[in-house]
């Protein structure tokens, strides 16, 4: 069974929630979380998300956790949705997951994490929780020089700014305008 719920549900405490997904999980019921993206339903701009409950599930013990946060595209201003190849990289993901066929752990996207480590995260089923963060590539320059080269181009654009300021009024002056 799948669920479409807010964000909220994942993590909330209010009106005994925390003790309802408490008991959920402790019941091993939870298969897989996805995280949806914001602006993906036409009445509504939060995001959502997935629950898929599952009393036969074959990973006893364990729960998929998908971002699928950035994935998708701008339909339009205020509308995002999902290509096909979107939706079945969330799919095969899942079904890569249930077999146990080729399913790999993939960081800022997917995870499975067992029950022990859901309690020590107070039983929140936030998927950014467990998936983490992209690896940054490490470009080789020292912390300490980047933040030196960082600020040495700010205060010149300070000074850039500062002239052009000094520019803009003078010729608003020579309008007649001060």
């Amino acid at each position: 069974m799948a669920l479409l719920l807010a964000n909220g549900s994942m993590s909330s405490q209010t009106n005994n929630e925390g003790e309802i997904r408490k008991g959920i999980i402790n019941a091993d019921l939870v298969e897989c979380m996805v995280a949806l993206p914001g602006q993906l339903f036409t009445n509504t701009q939060i995001p959502a998300c997935i629950w898929f409950l599952n009393r036969n599930k074959k990973r006893k013990g364990e729960v998929l956790f998908i971002d699928a946060r950035q994935i998708g595209y701008m339909k339009d201003r205020v509308l995002r949705d999902f290509t096909a190849d979107d939706i079945a990289k969330i799919a095969n993901t899942l079904h890569a997951w249930q077999k146990s066929d080729g399913y790999e752990d993939q960081a800022a996207f997917c995870k499975s994490a067992t029950l022990e480590e859901i309690k020590n995260n107070d039983f929140v089923l936030t998927p950014g929780r467990y998936v983490g963060n992209a690896e940054q590539e490490d470009d080789g320059v020292p912390f300490a020089e980047k933040m030196q080269n960082l600020t040495a181009l700010l205060k010149e654009q300070f000074a850039k700014s500062a002239e052009l300021e000094a520019e803009i009024k003078k010729n608003l002056g020579g309008l007649g305008y001060e």
